[in-house]
């Protein structure tokens, strides 16, 4: 293939773009996607569609045998099998909607089975490394005081960091303390925040958060320096920076406070039913996956520790 031939079949053709356009904005409607998790969709859609645009076919003409052979094709390319179970999982919700919209007769995902794959265990951090982590940001400075309070409410309440960043002023009772979180598909909870996270909250809002010049009318609870939202993505350059100040060489990912949180609850004793309501997932098997943690720590201390372990 020329490489501008590569360059055309980037994007899918006309036809298949209206029909994935319209699928992401049926889920939106029926699920209210966040806007990361319908980026992830539609680059499965448009990895998909490229591929058989490649071979003079839309997604309306992919049958099983396609489905096959791009599954093989993947193989030799060595995609994860994670990759490959989303693509699966996205092009079955996909289809289905082709079928319902009478657009295909059948839907070329049956029977195709799911590749196999170990369920990884979330990285996660002692509570000793939580400890040095919430310490790092230099809290003389308005912009450390601010990454230190977020930080903190990031630890107490499970948050993900987009619901962090996205928090409004009327989502934050400080008298109460309480937050209102709308999670992924608009679901709402309430979480407790806790003395220590509602102490540095305070401090900030005395102290932080006029000095960054908020604009007016702006309702988010943490701003930039220019006075502005944060995004997530700054927010996580600033945590892997604190990481390194810290001293903790664990790789991190954006959840990590998140699991820290989750894992740290049922160490010390948390109902599994708690800790799903505070994370926010629909269903407990999603959080069963931290009582694991729990165990591989109890069995690795016991093996350290136990004179026959």
């Amino acid at each position: 293939m020329t490489e501008d031939h590569r360059r055309r079949a980037r994007r899918p053709l006309a036809v298949d773009r209206q029909w994935i356009e319209q699928y992401l904005d049926f889920l939106w409607l029926e699920r209210g996607l966040s806007d990361n998790t319908r980026a992830a969709y539609q680059r499965d859609l448009n990895h998909f569609g490229c591929w058989l645009n490649e071979r003079n076919l839309t997604l309306t003409d992919a049958t099983r045998l396609h489905l096959q052979e791009h599954l093989h094709w993947r193989l030799e390319q060595r995609r994860r099998p994670g990759s490959t179970s989303r693509l699966l999982s996205t092009l079955r919700g996909f289809y289905r909607y082709l079928v319902r919209e009478r657009a295909v007769s059948a839907d070329p995902t049956l029977d195709i089975d799911t590749p196999r794959r170990g369920r990884p265990l979330p990285k996660t951090l002692t509570e000793q490394d939580v400890e040095a982590l919430l310490r790092a940001p230099d809290t003389a400075s308005a912009l450390g005081l601010r990454d230190r309070a977020m930080l903190e409410l990031l630890y107490a309440c499970g948050l993900r960091v987009t619901e962090l960043v996205g928090l409004e002023l009327g989502e934050l009772d400080r008298r109460v303390g309480v937050i209102r979180v709308v999670g992924k598909g608009n679901k709402e909870r309430l979480i407790p925040v806790g003395d220590e996270a509602l102490s540095w909250i305070e401090r900030y809002f005395r102290q932080a958060r006029d000095e960054l010049g908020a604009h007016p009318g702006e309702e988010h609870v943490f701003l930039s320096q220019r006075g502005r939202a944060m995004t997530r993505q700054t927010f996580w350059h600033r945590i892997k920076r604190y990481a390194v100040e810290a001293g903790i060489d664990k790789p991190l990912s954006p959840h990590v406070l998140r699991h820290a949180f989750a894992t740290h609850l049922l160490n010390h004793g948390a109902d599994l039913r708690v800790v799903q309501m505070l994370l926010g997932h629909s269903s407990l098997s999603t959080t069963q996956i931290y009582t694991h943690i729990a165990t591989a720590r109890l069995q690795a201390m016991h093996r350290e520790h136990h004179p026959r372990g």
